[in-house]
């Protein structure tokens, strides 16, 4: 066999010398293009707003985001406004324009502005829907003179919080996707994980049904990551946080 010229081993090893020393800085390098969503949660005792982000990046059409930061609005949930719609979009003011300095000001008109609301506000539109749809209209005013791009605002259904709740658990315990050592996307081989919701009234159990025969008419279809979850969620009413410690002071009054 030949050896390699001295000088060349020489050559070879100061080129292997100067790659490990340059700073990644050094390299140009075109970055992957950062987007941003934001999320307002309004729950029954107060609303919060998350920043998204996400890249180009997909895993089987479907995208890879990380939560950025959050925002806690000051003040009651926004079904405690029933009274005064218009305090209730005020409220969200400041968070509003927190998030603006979080997003880079190019991006306000493409990041997405999306409110959620959930169990007290589906109790109000239940027994006084004028109300409701005031607060709901108010809230719309506010997010719609901000500089994003407002996707709605509405109240979810039951199935449809739990659904969100399943997902957001299954996509922190990966079982969607993974990395691998290359840090490269693949397929999570793990099962589904069931969620328990402790609400304040009642609990919820939201799963994944394996057949398609099983999953009843009220169940959610979900199309994620190149697969199709079929997911079911079952009330158990008089189960949740407010009922059982009713229950535990009962016992300890008798």
């Amino acid at each position: 066999r030949e050896l390699l010229p001295p000088w060349l081993v020489i050559v070879a090893g100061l080129t292997g010398i100067v790659l490990l020393c340059v700073s990644t800085k050094d390299v140009p390098m075109a970055p992957l293009r950062t987007k941003y969503g934001v999320v307002l949660d309004a729950g029954p005792s107060r609303t919060i707003l998350f920043i998204y982000q996400w890249t180009t990046t997909k895993a089987n059409k479907t995208g890879v985001i990380r939560g950025c930061s959050s925002c806690p609005v000051q003040g009651p949930g926004i079904s405690s406004y029933s009274d005064s719609p218009q305090k209730a979009g005020k409220s969200l003011e400041p968070c509003l324009n927190w998030a603006q300095n979080e997003i880079p000001a190019e991006q306000h008109s493409q990041t997405p502005l999306y409110l959620g609301a959930t169990a007290s506000m589906r109790e109000l539109n239940l027994t006084h829907p004028i109300l409701s749809d005031s607060l709901l209209a108010a809230l719309t005013g506010t997010l719609k003179s901000s500089p994003f791009n407002f996707q709605g605002a509405q109240i979810l259904t039951s199935p449809e919080e739990e659904a969100f709740n399943w997902v957001a658990v299954n996509y922190v315990l990966e079982n969607f996707f993974k990395y691998d050592w290359r840090g490269q996307l693949v397929p999570s081989k793990k099962g589904m994980a069931g969620v328990l919701s402790l609400g304040g009234t009642s609990a919820q159990l939201t799963c994944e049904l394996e057949e398609e025969k099983q999953a009843p008419k009220e169940g959610v279809r979900l199309q994620l990551y190149g697969q199709t979850h079929r997911v079911h969620t079952r009330q158990c009413p008089c189960h949740g946080a407010q009922q059982l410690r009713s229950r535990l002071l009962s016992v300890l009054i008798q």
